[in-house]
């Protein structure tokens, strides 16, 4: 068997929920069946290499639950692909509260919202004295978007315990200079921000903005309407949550453009939530340009998919990527990872240049 990788988890949502079925799934199966991952192996892993050891919620349903258990709680509403988890042993620890739960999910039936479990939130010390108990080497923040207080305390009990951070989420960690610095002065590896979907709306409206750009098609303007039913969706109808949020995804698609479009020709960003999609999410694109002779075009594109399972492989391959960097003894942000994992990265690059510098990574020898 080879050594597994052993990651925490704040935040056992549905995107969790998919990460760690997948884990199991693919335990079972064998390289032939490896669909919607960039490796079977990376630096000697597999995806099965991966062992949850320890998680923070703050949802009554899921704190002091066994791991395995808690991921298919309410209100987790992904696909079931892998029922029936062996226990994992590793149960559930009540979380920091902070910003991670806004006002406005408090009103809502409680099969769509959290529960916030009547436990002592943990401070600081408790939460590294876990990490550190629990032998992580890394931990996947996953918190509601908006959480900006919590994921920063996160990160600060990520460095306090000595272990690398993935930042899943639109809070600015990885390409916050001050932050790197103090991931790159611990000796530790950070991979961020705001983690892309496998193939989600931002994914594939990029692809399309620099498709435009290479054939030399001028963009005049375009957006991107989202529309889901979890809790992800729920939460972002606070829009004062959604700043960082709305500039991950908008930067995301300017940075491929030929050139930048005027804040009033592009829109990028969640915009409704309905309760019946579930964790299915659907995308409308709409792209307006000139061709040859300034005669005008137009594309309209409907996207459809199941939201968590969608970014889980991506996680899968990130967690790979980072335990390498842990290996070598590589430290702060790891640029090329980053920019083919998440929205927001340090550095944008296209995405044929960060899928060739996250494959030179994962060939490179050990430092």
């Amino acid at each position: 068997m080879n050594e597994r990788i052993k990651i925490a988890i704040v935040g056992l949502g549905n995107c969790a929920s998919s990460l760690i079925q997948g884990i199991h799934y693919y335990r079972q199966r064998q390289e032939t069946e490896a669909i919607g991952l960039m490796h079977w192996t990376i630096g000697g892993y597999r995806p099965g290499d991966i062992e949850v050891v320890a998680a923070f919620d703050i949802d009554g349903r899921k704190v002091g639950r066994d791991v395995h258990e808690a991921v298919f709680a309410p209100p987790n509403c992904t696909t079931v692909f892998c029922p029936n988890l062996p226990a994992s042993g590793v149960a559930v620890r009540m979380g920091r509260l902070l910003d991670g739960v806004a006002d406005h999910m408090r009103e809502y039936d409680a099969k769509r919202t959290f529960v916030v479990a009547d436990e002592p939130e943990p401070d600081q010390g408790e939460v590294v004295r876990v990490l550190r108990e629990s032998g992580a080497e890394m931990l996947l923040n996953y918190l509601p978007v908006g959480s900006e207080k919590a994921t920063r305390f996160y990160a600060e009990c990520a460095l306090a315990a000595g272990i690398g951070f993935i930042n899943n989420i639109p809070v600015f960690i990885a390409s916050d200079p001050q932050w790197a610095e103090r991931f790159a002065a611990q000796g530790l590896p950070v991979i961020g921000d705001d983690i892309k979907a496998q193939l989600g709306a931002t994914i594939v409206h990029r692809a399309l903005t620099d498709l435009f750009r290479r054939r030399g098609v001028r963009l005049d303007r375009t957006y991107q309407l989202n529309t889901g039913g979890n809790t992800d969706f729920l939460n972002m109808l606070n829009h004062s949550r959604l700043r960082a949020k709305k500039i991950s995804k908008t930067e995301a698609v300017q940075a491929v453009a030929a050139q930048r479009l005027d804040p009033e020709n592009i829109h990028v960003g969640p915009s409704d939530y309905v309760p019946w999609q579930n964790d299915n999410k659907v995308c409308f694109l709409r792209m307006e340009g000139r061709l040859f002779g300034d005669v005008p075009m137009h594309l309209e594109l409907r996207l459809s998919v199941e939201d968590s399972p969608n970014s889980a492989g991506v996680a899968i391959d990130a967690i790979r990527c980072l335990k390498l960097a842990l290996d070598r003894g590589i430290s702060g942000v790891l640029t090329g990872p980053s920019a083919f994992f998440c929205k927001h990265p340090p550095e944008q690059f296209t995405d044929d240049v960060a899928h060739a510098m996250t494959q030179e990574f994962i060939g490179q020898a050990p430092a």
